[in-house]
């Protein structure tokens, strides 16, 4: 299961307004990707198509895609919305993450 905070929600809905789109026409697609300080980074866009091997969740009526090869990465992961003075942007709390890098925008397994 992938989960998704209120005020990562909120954002989220904002950008699809700017992107002329709505929460009821596209999903979020979460991935990772080699990479990143710390080895493999997260991968956040939006999708209009869902493809044959994608696994589907939905948290705060928010449909997110999730590609069959980071399902064992980000299962039971929180995408996060910070706006704050130290930083402003979308992070994750990956509960199986053995290493993160100070931004939560990668870790190791």
């Amino acid at each position: 299961m992938v989960f998704i905070s209120d005020k990562a929600k909120q954002k989220l809905i904002s950008l699809m307004k700017e992107e002329g789109t709505s929460q009821n026409l596209t999903f979020v697609r979460v991935g990772v990707k080699n990479g990143g300080c710390s080895g493999m980074s997260y991968e956040l866009t939006f999708d209009k198509k869902r493809n044959k091997e994608d696994e589907i969740f939905q948290d705060k009526d928010m449909k997110i895609l999730v590609d069959k090869n980071s399902i064992p990465y980000l299962h039971g992961i929180t995408l996060e919305y910070s706006d704050g003075l130290n930083g402003k942007g979308f992070y994750f709390i990956n509960p199986n993450a053995k290493h993160t890098c100070g931004c939560g925008k990668s870790f190791s397994s």
